[in-house]
């Protein structure tokens, strides 16, 4: 019995009809064939050539009015049309050599080209002729595992690993997108070659690492990581957060909780509240410095002082590391800082001048970190965690009202570094800092109103006063805790 798919994507049907005008053979491939099984929406659609694929990628690119962009080593372009990113490959198989960190690319047959895909369920194939429109070619029960949800691989796995290392990523991220499991066998290959993710390049271990994140639930991909031996080389300092400690104390044992799999549920946490990736980052970061900074004082038990300002710290060595875009390193380390900062103005005591602090410090990502804390309450007990959201509702309602009243939400000191210069006739000085901190300092504590006027008269009243101090001062930047 012949299983087919109903293609009615229009664009995908133009190239349909096209490949027949052109007599060429073409199968749409992978993901899309996948999704449509499982009722999911794709726009990135995977196309499979006999023959001169980068030709037909040119006459589909003059049928729409777009633009190829080709990958002639590797025998694919990518051709745009709108919302959709349409790939078209020829039939080939790919191998890795012992010390490559690129794939070879050789020609083979549309059955080597399945053959050499990464999982049965993104081997799938539906043809595109007319005659034959959405009729499946399924060579390794692809189907079959959709059905059972597994991850198993069309070859011997260490063979489908071995061609292509990233797909030891690729399973960990595809359980996460799908919710699938990871078949035995491919669970025993991946843990014994784990060390092969080494001739990978950074960027395409950094790619599937964030797809991880983007997914329902990272804690899948995470856990796979970790569990084969993979994430202590693509990120050790997550992979060290594994493991309790156990101190006797007189009569009593002390042990704290596994912090990987605290920070895991956590990031859950937020995935359920938020797609956006770099505040799932960030969130994956929160505990990060807990190991070095993780001490047992008796009478007291486990401290981990110091952490959030260490693991801040520690941001910008990963992000260069990990070869992730740096515009994102500021918010990340804002949030990583900042994250039990509300906590400690519910046991210190929410003052207007604390609270203006906070809500200067964190920025834009104010909300977000609010998002990180109530995400950050992992207690079992129902009493104590309903008790820790409504503290943080009282330090969040104090915050929007000392916004609006204060006109704090985009902080920025009412008279500038080159009004200072303007004035008092100083150059760009440890003087001028001072001043314009103290101004700052000034609208933070609440003694002025955060207006031009009164910040002006203040600076004035004192000038004198702050040129000498601000000579031999050592003032703490805001922001630097």
């Amino acid at each position: 019995m012949t299983t087919t798919i109903d293609i009615t994507d229009p664009v995908l049907l133009r190239i349909a009809a096209l490949a027949h005008e052109r007599g060429v053979r073409a199968f749409v491939v992978g993901g899309y064939v996948r999704d449509s099984f499982m009722g999911r929406a794709r726009t990135d659609i995977d196309i499979c050539v006999e023959g001169d694929a980068m030709a037909f990628a040119r006459d589909v690119a003059e049928l729409f009015r777009s633009k190829t962009v080709e990958y002639e080593r590797f025998r694919t372009a990518l051709v745009p049309v709108g919302d959709h990113h349409i790939e078209f490959v020829g039939t080939r198989r790919e191998e890795y050599r012992a010390d490559s960190r690129k794939p070879v690319v050789v020609e083979g047959t549309f059955e080597d080209d399945l053959r050499r895909r990464d999982f049965t369920v993104n081997a799938l194939a539906a043809d595109l002729h007319p005659e034959r429109l959405g009729e499946v070619v399924d060579l390794f029960d692809g189907i079959g595992d959709i059905g059972r949800k597994v991850l198993r691989t069309p070859l011997d796995p260490t063979v489908t690993m071995s061609d292509d290392p990233l797909r030891m990523m690729r399973a960990a991220r595809f359980a996460s997108q799908l919710d699938f499991d990871l078949h035995p066998a491919l669970v025993a290959s991946m843990t014994s070659m784990a060390d092969r993710i080494a001739i990978i390049s950074q960027e395409r271990i950094t790619d599937e690492f964030l797809k991880i994140l983007a997914s329902p639930r990272p804690s899948i991909g995470l856990k796979i990581l970790q569990s084969v031996g993979l994430l202590k080389h693509v990120f050790p300092e997550v992979a060290n957060l594994a493991g309790t400690d156990l101190v006797v104390a007189g009569s009593r044992e002390y042990g704290h909780k596994d912090v990987f799999l605290h920070t895991l549920q956590v990031v859950d946490n937020v995935a359920a509240m938020s797609s956006n990736v770099w505040l799932r980052f960030a969130t994956l970061m929160h505990d990060i410095a807990k190991p070095r900074t993780k001490k047992f004082i008796e009478g007291t038990g486990w401290t981990f002082h110091g952490h959030e300002e260490i693991g801040a710290r520690w941001q910008q060595k990963i992000f260069r590391r990990l070869r992730l875009p740096m515009q994102h390193l500021d918010y990340v380390e804002t949030l990583v800082r900042l994250h039990q900062r509300p906590m400690k103005l519910v046991d210190e005591g929410v003052t207007d001048s604390a609270i203006r602090r906070l809500a200067v410090q964190a920025g834009d990502g104010i909300s977000d970190l609010f998002m990180l804390c109530r995400a950050d309450i992992t207690t079992r007990n129902p009493a104590r965690a309903q008790k820790y959201l409504r503290n943080y509702d009282v330090v969040e309602e104090k915050l929007n009202d000392v916004l609006e009243r204060d006109r704090l939400r985009s902080f920025q000191s009412p008279v500038r570094g080159e009004e200072i210069m303007a004035v008092t006739g100083l150059g760009p000085s440890r003087e001028v800092g001072y001043i314009k901190w103290m101004i700052e300092e000034a609208i933070l504590d609440g003694l002025i109103p955060n207006e031009e006027g009164a910040a002006r008269d203040l600076m004035m009243k004192n000038l004198e006063q702050w040129k000498l101090e601000g000579r031999t001062a050592h003032f703490a930047r805001r922001g630097a805790l």
